[in-house]
Order: structure tokens, then sequence, then C-alpha cells
């Protein structure tokens, strides 16, 4: 189900910002897909951090082989080792069973999350080992769908922003934020469609 904001945010980009107009024309008939239950959702975010969305998708995909159905107690009976062999460095191994672990003993506050701040959210998830800011903006646009997420960490974004603005030279954080304030307060859907202009086919967490 496409996000109630989702049309307003690309009438609103289009008119801001031309070159954002001619990314969103190019990608007409795709849109942000909400992934729904936090625990997959963090811990796919975490099998992607730092690799590839295609070796992202490949380690996925063995990881669900192996556990089944991706919930705090099927992660929590797996062995690690066979966690190991999906192609989960031990680090990530661990970061997703402290995550099951967390979930498991009620230790986060789920529901809360919602009706919180973006930043309080990232605030709540960086408490969980392997959970940093990536992933709980990660979180933010894939989970609770909030609008206006600039992951400025985030790879992809930053060649896609340097690609379309800077003639491929390089972006600084800075650079990135000043270029977006022409976004707000749609910066999710401006980076939705950037990680279209380099993969039209939509990343999942």
């Amino acid at each position: 189900m496409k996000p109630s904001y989702w049309d307003r945010a690309k009438r609103a980009l289009a008119r801001s910002d031309p070159v954002m107009g001619a990314i969103m024309r190019r990608h007409p008939r795709v849109h942000l897909v909400p992934r729904g239950e936090p625990f997959h959702t963090l811990a796919r975010a975490i099998v992607g951090q730092q690799i590839s969305v295609k070796a992202a998708q490949s380690v996925w995909d063995r990881f669900c082989g192996e556990v089944g159905a991706v919930s705090p107690p099927s992660v929590l009976s797996c062995r690690r080792t066979a966690l190991r062999a999906c192609g989960l460095s031990d680090r990530k191994v661990e970061y997703i069973a402290d995550l099951a672990r967390h979930f498991a003993e009620g230790t986060i506050q789920v529901r809360r999350w919602p009706r919180m701040a973006d930043e309080e959210v990232i605030a709540d998830l960086v408490q969980v080992r392997g959970i940093g800011r990536w992933t709980a903006e990660m979180f933010l646009i894939f989970n609770l769908l909030r609008p206006d997420v600039l992951p400025v960490d985030d790879l992809g974004l930053q060649r896609a922003v340097s690609l379309s603005y800077r003639n491929g030279r390089k972006i600084t954080a800075i650079g990135m934020r000043r270029i977006a304030r022409a976004w707000e307060p749609w910066r999710t859907v401006a980076t939705w469609y950037l990680w279209r202009s380099l993969d039209p086919v939509p990343v999942e967490y």
C-alpha cells in the first residue's frame, strides 16, 4: 500500500527540484511499500549493513531458508554455526541474536515507536548492539514510513546524489544536507527515488 503522503510529496518535490522531478518521471509507477513486522525489518537491515544490495539479498535468502519464519524465537533456536553458514559474519550473528533477545524479553518498547519522534526512535534503537543510526533510519523509512528521513551515511544515497547533482564528484554529508533542504519535509521520498536512479528494483528492509 502506498504511503498516504506519497503523491503529495511527489508534487511538492517536482515543484522545488527539477532534477528530482526528472528522476521521479523516469519511475512513475513505483513507490515505497511498508515492510510490516519490526523484528523482520531490523534483522533485514542488520544483514544489509556495509554490503551491496545484491549480496545482502543473497545472504538474507539463505538466512530465511535456515530460520524459517523470521521471528525472535526462530532466530534464538538456531545454532550460531548455522547462521554463519548463511554468509553472516560473526558480528552480525551476535547482533541479530541480541536483537532477538531484546524482542523476546520485551526490553524495547515496540508499541511506543509509532507515537515517538524520529530522533527518539533512533535513540531507543541504537541501544541494541549492532543497530547504529543508519539501521535505525532504515527502520524509520521502511517500517514506520516516516516522510522526512535523510540517511546521509547511506552509500547508495551518497553515490546517487553525487551522480545526479555533482556530475560524479564526491559529496560530503554537509553538501548532501544542503541539497536536501529543497526536499523538506519529504526527504524520505527524495531518498527513495535517488535509490531508484541507481537501481530500479526497490530495495527491501
